[in-house]
């Protein structure tokens, strides 16, 4: 069985928006709002409101379903390599999570590279998370989740309050992790005609503007998930399409997780592209994905 026809159509859409955004010499501010675009593939998920936060100095938006747990939240990261993208262009499928989570979503504006090198994107993460605790979450309620970058931050967060002997949040959902900084894993050129979002060569633009320090090490275990100690992780869900540039480093980084014994679960979505969680509301198989999530989500936080 191939994948369906509402799959087929939004890899062609992805594929469209890169075509305008892939122009030589279109200025960043440009590109960004090509990019912003992507949001029109998640439908707007019923019964689901929101509202626009300070977040400690980070704005964000909450996503709040009709029945969502008072007493839990998700902190979702959006895509766009820490150099696109926005909590806008997340925000609807950020709200389908939420909804099938059965809790609130903050849905982090992370600030963005080049202007913002790393670690800005990990700093205005841990700012808000600090925020929903003052807010009155408990760690153990909070979800850690994204996309792409946003999935990278999803992990980098927890790690770096393990590091520090703090509580992580209850789960985390990596959504196309990038996860390996030094671009060698082999299907990133196998899945390079697959792919309809990424590239090689959009990967190492990503890496230029937001690895500026000159000392950091492409291998570094504080960017580079795959090589990093991922002891203590709370339970972990990790999902990738088949087809995306990522593929490979969304199943090594799942690999780690076992061999570190960290509880987790690996979803490869069947011909899934690059970040097809934003076809929240259109897709059937990213809709049993999300249905598959809120259940993960439901059964850990709080646990």
């Amino acid at each position: 069985m191939g994948i369906s026809p509402q799959a087929q159509e939004f890899a062609q859409f992805l594929e469209s928006v890169r075509v305008k955004y892939s122009v030589p010499g279109l200025d960043q501010a440009i590109v960004r709002d090509i990019v912003e675009t992507h949001h029109l593939a998640s439908t707007e998920p019923e019964g689901v409101t929101y509202a626009e936060v300070d977040a400690g100095g980070v704005p964000g938006i909450m996503c709040i379903p009709e029945d969502a747990d008072p007493g839990r939240a998700l902190l979702h990261f959006h895509f766009g390599g820490g150099v696109t993208a926005s909590m806008h262009s997340d925000r609807k499928a950020a709200g389908h999570i939420a909804k099938a989570a059965e809790a609130r979503s903050l849905v982090v504006g992370f600030r963005l590279a080049p202007e913002h090198p790393y670690p800005a994107q990990v700093d205005d993460a841990e700012t808000a998370y600090r925020w929903l605790l003052s807010q009155g979450y408990q760690p153990q309620n909070i979800g850690s989740t994204g996309q792409s970058i946003g999935g990278t931050l999803a992990v980098m967060l927890p790690l770096r309050l393990l590091a520090s002997g703090e509580p992580t949040p209850g789960a985390i959902v990596s959504i196309s992790p990038w996860a390996d900084l030094t671009i060698q894993n082999p299907a990133v050129d196998e899945n390079e005609k697959t792919d309809k979002m990424l590239s090689k060569n959009s990967l190492e633009r990503f890496r230029r503007y937001w690895l500026q320090d000159p000392a950091l090490e492409f291998t570094d275990p504080q960017i580079s998930l795959i090589n990093a100690d991922l002891t203590g992780l709370p339970p972990t869900s990790v999902y990738y399409g088949e087809y995306e540039t990522l593929a490979g480093e969304g199943a090594e980084l799942g690999r780690r997780l076992a061999d570190f014994k960290v509880r987790s679960e690996v979803h490869p979505m069947p011909e899934g592209q690059h970040t097809f969680i934003l076809s929240a509301g259109r897709v059937p198989e990213t809709d049993q994905a999300i249905e598959q999530i809120g259940k993960w989500l439901r059964r850990h936080l709080g646990a």
